[in-house]
């Protein structure tokens, strides 16, 4: 009786105290998530700087082919990126009210599969942008005047 008691005991009286095992584990783990919460804070900080730029690029009408003032605009916006190489980015392309609103669905597309190909030629990798064309929707100005419709024919780059 006295052989199997020994071991319980034993077993019991291990339990109620950590080994330097698990100690060590306890310390490990704790730097760990501390290291954790760091990278965290400094991602958060880095997307809050990457957030204040942004590029608006304008279009001729019925077109998505990029101008000086395109290329420059983007020049300027990879520039601005590049202390972020971990930057998502929301490629965003619209059109005017001008032609059928098919055509200017596959246009707004298009203007922003434009600027997308342009940011990644400058070493933005595809996998980094989301890309969408809105057609008509979300016009940042009114379809009734020339400026306006201007305006309208866009593609936003902003840090998602």
């Amino acid at each position: 009786m006295r052989a199997k008691l020994i071991p319980f005991l034993v077993a019991v009286a291990c339990s109620g105290c950590p080994s330097a095992y698990q100690r060590t584990y306890d310390r490990e783990m704790t730097t760990l998530e501390q290291q954790q919460q760091q990278q965290n804070t400094q991602q958060q900080a880095l997307h809050a700087e990457a957030s204040k730029y942004a590029a608006v690029i304008y279009f001729n009408v019925g077109s998505a082919v990029l101008d000086q003032d395109g290329y420059r605009q983007l020049t300027w916006f990879v520039d601005k990126m590049k202390p972020y190489p971990q930057a998502n980015f929301l490629v965003q392309g619209f059109a005017d009210s001008t032609g059928a609103e098919s055509t200017n669905q596959q246009l707004s597309v298009d203007r922003a599969q434009a600027v997308a190909q342009f940011l990644n030629g400058q070493g933005i990798a595809m996998s980094r942008m989301d890309v969408q064309g809105f057609g008509t929707t979300s016009a940042a100005d009114t379809n009734l005047t020339a400026q306006g419709r201007r305006n309208n024919r866009r593609v936003e780059v902003t840090v998602r």
